[in-house]
């Protein structure tokens, strides 16, 4: 069993409020069990990956410093929906310009509804077709794509660019250029769109851009088509929220009914078995903790010496 927990710490919160009198039972009991055994530091300062989803990569079989996670196909097949060839999410969303950048905006705040979404992607088809890709609605804010323009194209995730300068993140690969003229193409359409219209009368953030995510294709042979080992991967996404709107209290909240849920699982699951695996990730860090035979000083040793839950999330974003 490996519990992998995104957003555990956050560079987004620094201050003093975000430690005092964090009670987190359960993850106490359960760092005085296990021995830190793998930390992951971003080499980079604009991966296209966050450590969490590197290691949930690993943990399914895939080279996990691969330049394409092929999420979107992968995400599919776990309900049962297959399709050859490469794939991806194409998210539509709202870009800020500014005077010398363009941010994205939480697309959750554009609160866009199935009809408006649906009407946005029939305006668009004509000009994704041309390019060779088939896109088809999955949900307001997930378009499914599949096309050979997505072949070998590196997609930073959603979450890398909510809230950023997209131009940190637009794929500088070859194979991106058409995506570029496209996003160019869109912009000008989706301008006069009466949706857009509708939604700027009621003051409503427009949609003037897409973003694809989760590209690549799914490995002929992967663990992931075996249940017993998707199974054992547990990533809740109960911190992302309030983590990406910087939203202490929420997310102080959100990590004590983590712990009193997933993290007393996890710990259940070790005393029982004597095996398990925990990873803490902040944006940057991943630090994995794993149950491990112990001698009979070590086994002291963690009896005094038992980290803090505040001192293993602060070690997230400190190191």
């Amino acid at each position: 069993m490996h519990l992998i927990i995104p957003y555990a710490a956050s560079h987004t919160f620094t201050g003093p409020e975000v430690w005092g009198g964090l009670e987190l039972p359960h993850l106490q009991a359960l760092l005085s069990q296990l021995q830190r055994q793998q930390v992951q530091q971003d080499a980079s300062p604009t991966p296209l990956h966050l450590p969490h989803e590197r290691l949930q990569a690993q943990a399914l079989g895939w080279h996990s410093e691969a330049d394409a996670l092929p999420w979107a196909a992968w995400q599919l097949a776990q309900k049962g929906l297959t399709s050859d060839g490469p794939q991806a999410w194409m998210t539509p969303c709202h870009w800020q310009i500014g005077m010398d950048q363009v941010v994205m905006a939480d697309p959750e705040h554009l609160r866009l509804s199935d009809d408006e979404s649906q009407q946005l992607l029939q305006a668009m088809q004509p000009f994704l077709q041309e390019d060779g890709l088939q896109v088809r609605w999955h949900s307001a804010l997930l378009w499914h794509v599949q096309g050979e323009l997505l072949a070998n194209l590196p997609t930073a995730s959603l979450d890398r660019v909510i809230g950023q300068n997209v131009k940190h993140w637009m794929p500088e690969h070859p194979a991106a250029r058409p995506l570029q003229r496209l996003q160019s193409e869109m912009q000008m359409l989706l301008y006069n769109h009466p949706v857009n219209d509708a939604r700027d009368a009621r003051r409503q953030h427009t949609v003037n851009a897409f973003w694809l995510h989760g590209a690549g294709t799914l490995p002929a042979v992967t663990p992931s088509a075996a249940p017993s080992v998707s199974a054992t991967v547990t990533v809740p996404d109960a911190l992302r929220a309030s983590a990406l709107h910087g939203d202490v209290q929420a997310w102080r909240q959100a990590w004590q009914q983590l712990d009193a849920t997933a993290v007393a699982d996890l710990l259940e699951h070790v005393q029982a078995t004597g095996q398990g695996q925990l990873s803490l990730c902040s944006e940057h860090s991943a630090q994995t903790y794993t149950a491990a035979p112990a001698s009979w000083h070590q086994r002291i040793r963690r009896l005094f010496k038992q980290p803090s839950p505040a001192t293993a999330l602060q070690a997230l974003i400190t190191a």
